[in-house]
């Protein structure tokens, strides 16, 4: 039980439905929806669409999702892919003769096809109850109305605004300025795609003029994308991956999504008494820390469109994970683990919701970078995704860039499994953190017992390109401590992700938590 004289909040307890995400107002609209007769599929999408309208340079209509999701009455996981593809004349030797070594964030070959609206579309005809019209009407009518910019949401957008270019700076700017707290933010542009998509279905966003708009405005910048690459995307159903951490089991999404280094890492750490371990203390934090190293390079070298990778087995097997774990030295930094050429960041959103019948649905949805690449279409002013700087521009690696394939992901929702029975839907945003984050989160609530809320709320480190980012929550000497071990420490501007979990008690009851580095909650009735 946390101390009711310091700062901090309880989980939220309830007995019908819960959501959990980043930003209170979709929380809400997913509430909305389950007390209207709506499942939990319903409401994470209603939830997820509304969050690109509530943030708008983390997520959008023109980004990719994944999710995991459970049936009612079901412990079974299903999953679905809902990343787009490379445009059919993409060209890694075009990129690497005019002397790039990545893809540029900020320009077309960067954007592959947006894929969230296709996988929302097929999980409400498929899976959900109430139809897309339900679904996608409290983002028309906050898009309509306007949405005040929450805190949280101020910093990001003033960090991410300089990629804004052409006629997004039009429609993500106030007035030439980036909106402060409390301003109000409009897409009426949006407003209106997702009242055609309400009526037409997906067609109404991959063909005719919403398709269209966004061609021209990547034809416009020298992109190859075309109707054909729009009007044929599909999302793709697929079986999801798992590894087990001391009797619990973590359940992933597979590649090309980066969930397999989460299983790994945990396998890694496994080798080492965490448990025994201070929770809060640097020995930990660079066992972590030299694992993730390891588990990063191998998702660099093996994870890709999964048409074109075989190495997952590599990943998830025992003997790979015992290999490792004997590299790691306890008392000293080994060097970084290879770089991948490719482009990581941090911006995304997450939302879980379970429902009255506990199905259990986990979703995330991104446009990658802040504000993506930077490019809107003229006329409805969807911003469209770099998803693939994802893609490696190394040729011959399996996630070389390439036409029709799509990249490395770094999104991936998570679900925890317990005597084969789904016991917590939870995400971790933060790019490249995030298979550090769900190995963290699960080590706090297996290795020490922590409250949901308290796993959450507990300060974070992560070792990224040979500098260990430490949060402001440890103690000094923390910091002090990894630095005699040979880390390059320092001291995050920006929180380390976020996060969002929902725990289905055996009881029945739902027990929800959220991120305090975001501006959300959890909501249940």
């Amino acid at each position: 039980m946390r101390d009711f004289q310091l700062p901090g909040r309880s989980e939220v307890l309830a007995g019908n439905g819960m959501c959990a995400t980043s930003h209170p107002l979709a929380a809400q609209a997913a509430i909305d929806i389950l007390k209207r007769g709506g499942n939990a599929m319903d409401a994470a999408i209603a939830g997820a669409v509304l969050l690109g309208i509530c943030e708008p340079q983390m997520t959008g209509i023109g980004g990719d999702c994944f999710v995991l999701y459970s049936a009612p009455g079901s412990d079974t996981v299903q999953a679905l892919n809902g990343s787009g593809r490379a445009p059919g004349g993409a060209s890694a030797t075009r990129l690497r003769d005019a002397g790039h070594k990545t893809v540029p964030l900020g320009g077309p070959d960067a954007v592959t096809i947006p894929g969230a609206i296709d996988a929302f579309c097929y999980l409400s005809e498929t899976v959900g109850k109430l139809g897309l019209d339900a679904l996608l009407a409290p983002a028309i009518h906050y898009a309509d109305a306007g949405v005040p910019v929450a805190p949280r949401v101020a910093f990001d957008w003033a960090n991410s605004a300089e990629i804004l270019q052409g006629h997004a700076r039009e429609v993500y700017l106030l007035d030439g300025k980036v909106p402060k707290t409390g301003q109000m933010f409009r897409a009426p542009g949006q407003a209106e795609v997702l009242r055609r998509i309400a009526r037409n279905g997906r067609d109404a966003f991959y063909t005719g003029e919403v398709a269209e708009d966004m061609i021209a405005a990547l034809t416009q910048r020298g992109g190859v994308h075309t109707v054909g690459d729009f009007a044929t995307l599909q999302s793709m159903p697929s079986l999801p991956i798992s590894g087990d951490y001391k009797g619990v089991e973590l359940v992933e999404h597979p590649p090309n999504g980066q969930g397999a280094t989460a299983i790994l890492l945990l396998n890694i750490l496994s080798h080492f008494d965490i448990a025994g371990m201070d929770p809060m203390g640097a020995e930990r934090i660079h066992i972590e820390a030299e694992a993730a190293k390891l588990a990063y390079d191998a998702r660099n070298r093996f994870i890709a469109d999964p048409d074109h990778t075989s190495r997952t087995d590599h990943m998830l097997a025992p003997e790979t994970a015992s290999r490792l774990a004997a590299l790691i030295d306890p008392a000293r930094v080994m060097p970084a683990a290879a770089p991948v050429a490719g482009a990581i960041h941090k911006d995304t959103i997450y939302i879980t919701v379970v429902d009255r019948d506990r199905m259990a649905v986990s979703l995330i949805y991104s446009i990658f970078h802040g504000f993506g690449s930077g490019i809107a279409s003229g006329k409805f002013g969807i911003l469209m995704q770099n998803r693939g700087a994802g893609f490696t521009l190394e040729q011959g690696h399996p996630n070389e860039l390439g036409g029709g394939k799509r990249p490395m992901h770094t999104i991936i929702p998570g679900m925890v499994r317990e005597n084969g029975r789904v016991v917590m839907p939870f995400g971790v945003m933060g790019g490249a953190y995030q298979p550090v984050g769900h190995a963290r989160l699960f080590s706090n609530l297996r290795d020490f017992g922590m409250g949901l809320q308290a796993a959450l709320d507990a300060p974070r480190a992560f070792s990224d390109a040979g500098t260990i980012k430490v949060e402001r929550g440890y103690d000094p000497s923390v910091r002090q401590e990894l630095a005699d071990m040979g880390h390059n420490v320092t001291v995050p501007d920006t929180a380390l992700g976020g996060a969002q979990a929902i725990r289905i008690g055996e009881n029945g009851v739902l027990e929800g938590a959220s991120d305090p580095r975001k501006d959300g909650c959890a909501i249940g009735y």
